[in-house]
């Protein structure tokens, strides 16, 4: 079955710091992304995505700062594959968010952590290690 997911945005208040939190976190590279000009009526949307590969299944998704798009409330929650959830969980806590739930197994799954960003969002942490 092909995935379905391939897209999410993660909205935030202040995009420096959610992007430096993720970059810490996630030891990746955010990148801008233009506003679409049909967007543009905005002039505090900003878009910085997570890496993605083009013209291949995957999913990717952004940070946003958008008017009346507010962080928190933890509607969707998002697990980010890494080698070793541990590893990530302590740069959270080093990039300044929380961690809410220690790495835990789950099972023949392999094993998760649950955290909180600095701008009050929770995501998961997800390894087979």
């Amino acid at each position: 079955m092909k995935n379905p997911v391939n897209w999410f945005e993660i909205y935030v208040q202040d995009m420096k710091r959610a992007k430096s939190f993720y970059e810490t976190v996630l030891n990746v590279q955010l990148e801008n992304l233009q506003v679409p000009s049909e967007m543009d009526d905005d002039a505090s949307f900003q878009m910085m995505t997570f890496p993605f590969a083009d013209n291949e299944p995957n999913a990717s998704g952004a940070l946003v700062k958008a008017a009346g798009m507010e962080p928190g409330g933890n509607s969707v929650m998002i697990y980010f594959t890494c080698d070793d959830c541990g590893t990530e969980e302590s740069r959270v806590m080093k990039a300044g968010g929380k961690l809410l739930k220690e790495k835990f197994s789950i099972g023949e799954f392999g094993f998760c952590s649950i955290c909180m960003d600095t701008e009050g969002n929770t995501f998961g942490l997800h390894s087979m290690s």
